[in-house]
Order: C-alpha cells, then sequence, then structure tokens
C-alpha cells in the first residue's frame, strides 16, 4: 500500500499560516500568503491545460516569482523537469525531446534560449512565466494527498558516458532527504535558511523542500554575491547557508577580520572536500562547516562530515546519514573491509527510484534498491567515508558537476580531430576547469582558438574547455582504454 502524506505547502500554511516563507530582495511572504499565490499561478498553469502528472520543462532563475510557480506544480501534481540555465538550446532540447515534454515555463529573459531550444519539438507548449498574470484561470483538483512514491521533480545528470539522464525525484525522497538533514543539523524555529544557489539543482530545489516541511523561513538570492550574502546574514538573522568551496572562500575573504553574529549556525559545504587552509580559516572565526556528500540522485546530501571532525578527518565526507545505509562493494559484489577501497553504494528513502524511460540503465544502477554510485572509495574503522574519485573523472568546476566524455564527444565531432581527452586541471578561482588533449587527422590544420570557438556552439559556457592541448597520441591502457589521470602529464611534450 503506497504511503501518503498531506500537501506539504497546504500543511505547512494550516499549520503556522503568519509564519515567514520565503524573502526575495526588498519582498517576503508569510506560508499563507505563499499558499494563496502558488494557488493563484496554479490555476492560471491549469488554464494553460496543464494537470497532474504533466511533464513541465522549468526554464527559470532564482526569483520570489520562480518560488511561487515551483510550489504551484506541487499543488497541481505537475511533473517539474528542471534545466539549467546555464546549458546551450541543443543541450536543452536534447533534455526537452528524451522527457517528452509537454510544456516549458519560461522566465522572458531566457525567451530566446527556450524558443530554440523548443524549436524542433512537437507538440511542446512554451509560455513566459510573467505572462502567468495575464492568463486565464482555470479550476483544477488540488493534490491534496501526496503518493511519496509518485515523482515530483526530474533533474538531468550527464553519466560518465556523457548522455543526460533524467533522475527521477519523488516526494518521498524529498521529505526524507529534509529528514536527514535536520536529524544531521538539527532544527530551530528560529532556522533562516540563505538560498544562493540555483533552484534548478537539488541543491537549491532541497531548500525549498526543507521549507516547507520544516516551516523555515528562507532568504532567497538570485545570484551569489558575497558582500549581499554579509549583508543578509546580519540583516535577517540567516542561520544556515549552502555553499560550495568557491562561495565559502569568497565569504571568508569578504568578511575579512570580521566576525559572523552569533545566531549563524553553520555552513551546509557540497561539491567536494574543503582545503585545509580554508578549514583553518572557518575555524579561527568559528564558523562551523558540514562538508557533505550527495548527488542529484540521492535529493541532496547522504553523508555528512560534522565540524568537530573537519581537520581531524580532513578530506573525508563524513558518515551517512540517518536514514541512509552506505557500503562500499567490490567489482566481484563482495563488500570490501574497512580501509579497502571500492564502488561507493547508497541506500534509503532518499535515493531515486531510477531514471526517466530509462529502464535497463535503472536496473544497471539500482540493484536491490542499493543505488551504485559510480565512485570509488573507503570507510575507515570509525565508518568515515573517504572518496577517492569522484564518478571516475568528474570534474567539480565551482560547484558544477562536468563529465570529460560528454566534451570529448563535441570534440569529436569536429572533422579535423582524431583523438580526444578531457580532464580536470587546477584553478584559483574554481577550483578545477576543464582542459582537453586533442589528437589531430593527417594534414589538418586548426587552432586551439578555433576548437574553443567550435565548442561555445555546443556547450554551456563552464564546460568549454579552458585549454586545449595538441598531443601526438593519448595515453591508453593496454585495453586501450583512455587515462584520463595520466592527461596533465602531457602538457610539457605538446607539440607546438
Amino acid at each position: 500500500m503506497a504511503q501518503t502524506m498531506p500537501n506539504f505547502l497546504q500543511k505547512r500554511a494550516q499549520l503556522t499560516p503568519g509564519r515567514a516563507a520565503i524573502s526575495y530582495l526588498d519582498e517576503q511572504l508569510t506560508f499563507k500568503e505563499l499558499y494563496e499565490s502558488s494557488m493563484n499561478v496554479a490555476g492560471k498553469l491549469a488554464g494553460l491545460g496543464m494537470k497532474k502528472g504533466s511533464l513541465t520543462g522549468v526554464l527559470v532563475k532564482n526569483s520570489l516569482d520562480s518560488a511561487v510557480f515551483l510550489y504551484a506544480l506541487q499543488l497541481l501534481g505537475a511533473t517539474a523537469v528542471m534545466l539549467n540555465n546555464r546549458l546551450s538550446a541543443g543541450e536543452l532540447s536534447y533534455q526537452l525531446d528524451d522527457a517528452k515534454a509537454e510544456f516549458l515555463i519560461y522566465q522572458e529573459s531566457f525567451e530566446s534560449l527556450a524558443s530554440e531550444s523548443a524549436a524542433n519539438i512537437t507538440a511542446i507548449l512554451t509560455f513566459p512565466l510573467e505572462g502567468l498574470k495575464d492568463a486565464e484561470t482555470a479550476d483544477f483538483p488540488l493534490l491534496e494527498e501526496l503518493n511519496l512514491d509518485e515523482v515530483c521533480t526530474v533533474m538531468y545528470t550527464s553519466g560518465t558516458t556523457g548522455k543526460p539522464k533524467g533522475v527521477l525525484q519523488t516526494y518521498g525522497n524529498h521529505f526524507w532527504s529534509a529528514a536527514g538533514s535536520a536529524l544531521n543539523l538539527g532544527l530551530s524555529q528560529e532556522d533562516t535558511w540563505l538560498c544562493a544557489v540555483p533552484v534548478f539543482h537539488i541543491s537549491g530545489y532541497s531548500i525549498l523542500m526543507r521549507s516547507i516541511i520544516y516551516g523555515m523561513h528562507i532568504v532567497l538570492h538570485s545570484s551569489f554575491d558575497s558582500r549581499q550574502t554579509l549583508l543578509d546574514i546580519e540583516a535577517k538573522k540567516v542561520t544556515i547557508m549552502s555553499v560550495v568551496g568557491t562561495t565559502l572562500t569568497r565569504i571568508i575573504e569578504e568578511l575579512g577580520d570580521k566576525r559572523l553574529p552569533g545566531t549563524f549556525r553553520c555552513m551546509l559545504l557540497g561539491g567536494g572536500p574543503a582545503p585545509l587552509p580554508l578549514l583553518e580559516a572557518c575555524r579561527d572565526r568559528n564558523i562551523p562547516v558540514f562538508q557533505t556528500y550527495g548527488m542529484t540522485e540521492t535529493a541532496s546530501q547522504s553523508v555528512t562530515l560534522s565540524p568537530e571532525y573537519s581537520l581531524a578527518k580532513l578530506g573525508s565526507a563524513g558518515k551517512p546519514l540517518f536514514p541512509v545505509s552506505l557500503k562500499i562493494q567490490h567489482p566481484d559484489g563482495a563488500e570490501a573491509a574497512a580501509g579497502e577501497a571500492g564502488e561507493i553504494l547508497l541506500k534509503g528513502p532518499n535515493v531515486t527510484p531510477g531514471y526517466l524511460n530509462r529502464h535497463e540503465e535503472t536496473a544497471e544502477k539500482i540493484i536491490g534498491g542499493w543505488l551504485r554510485t559510480g565512485d570509488i572509495g573507503y570507510v575507515d574503522g570509525e565508518g568515515f567515508l573517504y572518496v577517492l574519485d569522484r564518478r571516475s573523472d568528474l570534474i567539480i568546476s565551482g560547484g558544477e558537476n562536468i563529465y570529460p566524455a560528454e566534451i570529448e564527444s563535441v570534440l569529436l565531432s569536429h572533422p579535423s580531430v582524431l583523438e580526444a581527452g578531457v580532464t580536470g586541471i587546477p584553478d584559483s578561482e574554481w577550483g578545477q576547469v576543464p582542459a582537453a588533449f586533442v589528437v589531430l587527422k593527417g594534414d589538418y590544420e586548426i587552432s586551439p582558438g578555433g576548437l574553443r570557438a567550435f565548442c561555445q556552439e555546443k556547450l554551456a559556457k563552464y564546460k568549454v574547455p579552458r585549454e586545449i592541448y595538441f598531443a601526438r597520441e593519448l595515453p591508453r591502457n593496454a585495453s586501450n582504454k583512455l587515462l584520463r589521470r595520466k592527461l596533465p602529464e602531457l602538457i610539457g611534450e605538446a607539440p607546438k
């Protein structure tokens, strides 16, 4: 029998109607006002023909209107296909087509991108978010009870093959993610969470879900700004903030010799282990940092390192959250002993049921409820996880996941390119940036700038290789598999 719960937003508006729900710039809504605004937008969406189960592409940036719209989709029971607004039209078009999206709702600032993305997709209705205020309203059956197994959101993530897959995230996944986070970080009626991470990412969307599940005020920023962050932490009594290494570093630099107010509780840090100097700077300023390991497939954090262990267990991702189980598995299926490296497997009610329209890949990735993350790591004798290789060759640049195979595929589509390999190289601002190593065909000639321009036409800006090196051959093993970890060794040997 399926588990059900009252609609999250409707229930929250009944429980704490007058409590502050969300602030954006100079606007603030209570939970009652948020519910009423979302109901109004849901009626407008129903007027467009949207209903329960409608797969709806969402191309928005962080704003009060976009948050209200996302809650409205939940009231309708429509499924949000969250689109990264930094992607190219070609990348977005692929995702919309793969999802078989019936609608694309976009903010007017993305009108050109939305139009190009949907141009070759039949039977999709595109509509600007701002235009909803003048749209016709229709009655709709409010989804008063949520089946926790029903899909709330779909978020695309590129696998190591470079082919994007739509990760299914159920209402139950989101609820248990929020529950696991609360059991880890604690929960206070005074909590206010600053969200400067994109709502189209699980890091941002999970904060919207925590707000209505906890009854917690969130301060939403359109994008990250270190100065505005510090101003709002002080003025709006922010207690928690989600960050990646680059944003936390900028906050520390902006803070200088000052201290955060005593009301601030912690930074939730994702995007890989923090460097020692950053952790020491936070310690010296009495800023607790909870380092986390999670992914789109686990609806945000699954493993967290508490501040008291951040230096003693430097490099560790921590221990699994209360609802989550973790094990390390050898290729033969045997479970690894403490200290032995193997694939990281996760299990829990926050783990995705699978990938949209990808039954075979779902069956390969989720076995007996265990998610095969593709990451390699080990657990020490005290139960702390150490991640050795994130999704094989994943590049994490400013919190964005970049998969080398996706870039390599674009490079190989150029007529002059024979072989291509991509890896991450260190960058002081973003942590890592992609670098490409290319073998040209025969007498073909093209400059690194020409190849970068070619990539810019097909990839999001942050995926375009920062550097392109020409090589005579690429390092491979006995099975002819590309050894990406050895690519940086070619930098000094690259032919002119």
